[in-house]
């Protein structure tokens, strides 16, 4: 189902989908929920304070253990909630290989 115009299809969950938030370099993690997921991101309520999320990027633990994650990017906050989008190494390296092949052509 497509929310919002969006590109992806979005996957609204029916029960709390209860998931983690953790710094990149592991210095925080923030308990939160799954709201809904696509491809490319998702919607989730955080729980307690959303100063930890201006690292701009983090990671998404999807199982207890950790062992399940995405890499991801703030999007946006709106009160407790927060949009996420994830990160691949496809989409780092996109932008500079644009700009790489654009300066080969001129």
């Amino acid at each position: 189902m497509k929310f919002d115009g969006r590109k992806a299809s979005r996957v609204k969950m029916d029960h709390k989908q209860p998931v983690n938030l953790m710094g990149s370099d592991g210095t925080w993690r923030r308990s939160c929920v799954l709201l809904d997921v696509s491809q490319n991101g998702a919607k989730i309520e955080v729980e307690g304070t959303l100063d930890v999320l201006q690292a701009k990027e983090f990671f998404m633990l999807l199982s207890s253990t950790g062992l399940a994650y995405r890499r991801c990017e703030l999007v946006w906050i709106d009160g407790t909630m927060a949009g996420v989008h994830f990160v691949s190494a496809d989409s780092k390296k996109r932008p500079k290989l644009q700009a790489e092949i654009a300066a080969q052509s001129k």
